[in-house]
């Protein structure tokens, strides 16, 4: 069984898998994971292509800003770097969202620089959810964006 390993086992795993000594003062525990991880991977295909894509752009966009970081150039945060975020597509002004909560129909109007509900301003769509549902939302995600 797997977890019977020694992290010196673990490490051999490690090493014949990915094909080089795990990274130094890496625990048994993560080594056990990565373990654990190689052989659910093996059986049931690994990654998506999606996860896969995100990834790879995500590691091109570190690289890119540790070279820059380097060199001595200013980093400036880029939007479009949040975790497995795609393009989130931008609703033209004048667009209405409507979603029924407990019964309610709630509209909400997309203006240029946010989003009106019942009578007042707000610059995101999680606001609106929260002050809907009283609970944390992903505003897109609770209008079905």
């Amino acid at each position: 069984m797997l977890g019977d390993l020694s992290r010196e086992e673990l490490a051999e795993r490690w090493t014949k898998v990915y094909g080089h000594a795990p990274p130094k003062g890496a625990r048994r525990d993560f080594l056990l994971r990565a373990a654990a991880w190689h052989i659910q991977a093996k059986r049931l295909g690994g990654l998506s292509p999606d996860a896969r894509r995100l990834l790879r752009t995500a590691a091109t966009q570190v690289k890119k800003r540790l070279g820059a970081q380097a060199s001595g150039s200013i980093s400036v945060p880029d939007e479009s770097l949040s975790a497995g975020a795609a393009p989130r597509k931008q609703l033209p002004p004048g667009t209405r969202l409507v979603r029924d909560w407990n019964g309610r129909s709630h509209v909400v109007d997309v203006l240029e620089e946010g989003f009106a509900f019942e009578g007042r301003f707000h610059k995101s769509l999680t606001a609106i959810a929260h002050q809907i549902t009283g609970a944390h939302w992903s505003g897109p995600r609770f209008f079905g964006l």
